[in-house]
């Protein structure tokens, strides 16, 4: 197994002096060497074949009983040291001091047809950022973080990706819904990649300790390897980083908004530099189309992290990043311009993402009212929101009586839908089919594209915890369909129309389906 390791974070970056694997703060650097902990019996659950091919292994590598060793902690790359980053982070709003990788050891990075991958395993055993947890990983949450990466990447959604699922063999006790009734399931280890998993977090924590020598050594590395059209221009050079690092952030966010995404835990540690999803822990699709959701049980009383501020959490991560920042800035200014430009850009793009997932393109009056009246029908009566998107393509002008037929399907209830509501969206629909008189596009056109928009295929919690039941049985067929039909989201597929459904009654209210903890 030949891999063109070129390890750069971990050389040129300052590590750990304290070798011992103790829980401790730590000071002064920006990782600490850690081994994985050996597995009893590995199995090999699932690979992935394009990062096998983007990584440059070969059908044979991955099929080796070294391939499996390796991605299962039980053998280290040669000439490798595998090491926990270190960094802090705001939770919920408020500083937690030191977090750092606390289940994820990083193996190597691997230089292939010119792209650069960081190599990581999720679940492999504690570090010294593990505080009271053991590092280690359980079979559904892995399921959902391997599905879940993939699933984002081919929605065309900024994520950080997946190379394999493998069990473990070990026992790990854990308390789901943390109301004291743990109780052992069976462990799992996802390898999981990117080009880089440096987040806010890693700046936060170097300011916070006041090491300003580190942070500037941090953020010409980030500047160096993955923002190089930053040229060289002193202070300016980390305002340009900030500019950057909120272009690709306010890009992410506005995918998790067109496909009905919710991230759950938006803490600036799970913020990733290179504005990719990161972190899959109690994630979820929008079902009812619901501004106010979150599947995050942590958040339920407050939700922070609720669909519909996504995209302010956004921005306040980023006020966190640049007072990271600043003491190589030492300006406010230019930092103000950046973050003002985000709430500007914020605006527009969202009104534009909206137009085209209603297949308007070309009218330039993209006015809020038009869509804050749908979105305000869409919460009128419970209203699935894949469906509803999907089936609007099938729309044909000079039809608008009949609009509310085409998305009879995305309902939950039509006993829900009152004289009063049918006539709200008839009236929806007559604004809607002028627009589309005046679009280029024919009706056919027009859903054609709004398919490559909207997808019909998305990652439903319930889909997830059908896999993870059939796992935990040891049947692990459904996690390769799932896997094969979320490859291609906006196709039809009509083999597996069955998927292409609201959500069934039974996983309204039910644990892993409409509600998880941080540790899902």
């Amino acid at each position: 197994m030949k891999l063109n390791i070129n390890n750069t974070f971990s050389e040129e970056l300052p590590s750990d002096p304290v070798l011992e694997n103790s829980r401790r703060q730590v000071r002064n650097a920006c990782f600490s060497y850690v081994t994985p902990k050996k597995t009893s019996n590995p199995e090999m659950l699932h690979v992935s074949e394009e990062m096998m091919m983007e990584l440059g292994f070969s059908k044979e590598d991955v099929q080796s009983e070294e391939f499996l060793q390796i991605m299962t902690g039980n053998k280290v790359i040669e000439h490798t040291k595998p090491y926990a980053m270190h960094y802090g982070g705001h939770q919920f709003g408020n500083w937690a001091g030191q977090l750092g990788d606390g289940r994820a050891i990083n193996l190597a990075e691997v230089v292939n047809d010119s792209n650069r991958w960081a190599i990581q395993l999720k679940g492999a055993g504690e570090t010294p950022y593990s505080r009271t947890a053991d590092g280690l990983a359980v079979l559904r949450s892995s399921i959902r973080e391997y599905l879940c990466s993939e699933a984002m990447y081919h929605l065309g959604v900024p994520t950080t990706r997946a190379l394999s699922l493998a069990v473990t063999g070990d026992q790990v006790l854990r308390d789901m819904l943390y109301d004291g009734n743990a109780a052992y399931e069976k462990g799992a280890i996802v390898c999981r990649v990117a080009p880089s998993f440096i987040r806010f977090g890693n700046f936060e924590i170097l300011a916070a300790h006041g090491d300003h020598k580190n942070l500037k050594l941090l953020a010409d590395y980030t500047i160096k390897h993955f923002y190089p059209e930053i040229k060289d221009r002193g202070k300016q050079s980390y305002v340009a980083l900030l500019k950057e690092v909120s272009k690709r952030s306010l890009k992410m966010v506005i995918d998790w908004q067109r496909v009905g995404f919710v991230h759950g835990v938006m803490n600036t540690d799970n913020m990733s530099i290179l504005g990719l999803t990161i972190d899959y822990g109690p994630y979820g699709w929008l079902e009812d189309y619901d501004l106010g959701w979150t599947p995050n049980t942590t958040d339920r009383q407050f939700k922070r992290y609720r669909y519909g501020t996504q995209p302010e959490i956004v921005l306040w991560n980023l006020y966190q990043l640049a007072n990271a920042l600043y003491p190589l800035i030492e300006e406010i200014d230019p930092i103000e311009n950046v973050l003002n430009e985000y709430q500007d850009a914020f605006k527009q793009e969202y009104i534009d993402m909206m137009y085209t997932k209603i297949g308007i393109f070309a009218s330039e009056e993209k006015d809020h009212l038009f869509i804050h009246e749908l979105e305000e029908l869409l919460q009128a009566v419970e209203t699935d929101m894949t469906i509803f998107f999907r089936n609007l393509a099938n729309y044909r002008k000079s039809n608008h009586i009949q609009g509310i037929e085409i998305i009879y399907n995305a309902f939950y209830s039509l006993k829900d839908l009152k004289d009063d509501i049918v006539s709200r969206w008839n009236a929806w629909f007559l604004k809607y089919d002028n627009r589309l008189k005046e679009e280029v596009l024919g009706d056919e056109q027009r859903k054609q594209k709004m398919n490559t928009i909207n997808p019909k295929y998305v990652l439903r919690n319930y889909m997830a915890q059908l896999a993870i039941y059939d796992a935990d049985k040891g049947d692990y067929s459904l996690i390769d369909e799932l896997y094969q039909m979320l490859k291609k989201p906006y196709d039809e597929q009509p083999e597996y129309d069955k998927w292409f459904v609201k959500r069934p009654d039974w996983a309204r209210n039910k644990v892993g389906c409409s509600m998880l903890s941080c540790s899902s």
